[in-house]
């Protein structure tokens, strides 16, 4: 299970008058923003950026400049599987250290749409147990309690983080992850391929533009 929303995207604008710095030509800038705030790429401005991307990772600086911000909720066991890119990420998440008593667990908390009906029953009799633990935690501050619970907290868990990155980012995780067994990022890779121009950019010739 993975949920996207809230996505931002910043400095478009920047990031291609930054792309024509090198050859001096802004005059040639085409692009500007529609009635709903978006920014628009013209031909010209789209010819280059695809021309950029195309000539491999030292031309393509202009696309680190493109910026993204999201919530994401996503079991922990696909967030260990997303800090392999932390490089120019930056991101807040709810804590479980603080927060993980705070409420009763329900079947929601944990990411459990690919289980079967027998480890459904599991998780469910598991979760039952962790209950427990909290209810005693809550009214002892046994602090061997909330170790039973940090401990014991399944990778399942689902955690929500409010993650900033840049365009670059995405495309290496797109073309790390997009064959990926876990579904979560099955959905993750479609939603990159979502966002502005990201196909025009990403995908020409279905290369990885890495070379």
């Amino acid at each position: 299970m993975i949920l996207i929303e809230k996505t931002q995207i910043m400095n478009f604008e920047g990031a291609i008058r930054g792309a024509r710095n090198p050859m001096n030509s802004w005059d040639r800038m085409d692009s500007s923003y529609d009635k709903d705030g978006n920014y628009i790429l013209g031909p010209n401005d789209l010819d280059l950026a695809k021309r950029l991307c195309k000539a491999g990772s030292d031309h393509r600086k202009f696309i680190r400049q493109i910026l993204v911000c999201v919530d994401i909720t996503a079991p922990m066991y696909w967030w260990k599987e997303f800090d392999t890119y932390k490089v120019a990420t930056v991101a807040n998440s709810t804590s479980t250290m603080h927060k993980l008593c705070s409420k009763p667990f329900e079947l929601t908390d944990f990411s459990h749409d690919q289980l079967s009906i027998d480890a459904l029953a599991a998780l469910s009799s598991f979760m039952n147990f962790l209950e427990t633990k909290r209810l005693s935690y809550i009214e002892t501050k046994d602090k061997a309690d909330w170790y039973d619970l940090i401990q014991l907290l399944p990778s399942s868990y689902n955690q929500t983080r409010t993650v900033t990155m840049n365009y670059e980012n995405l495309l290496n995780m797109y073309f790390a992850r997009r064959n990926h067994k876990l579904l979560e990022w099955h959905t993750y890779c479609d939603w990159i391929l979502s966002l502005p121009y990201t196909k025009e950019l990403f995908l020409q010739g279905e290369n990885p533009l890495d070379k």
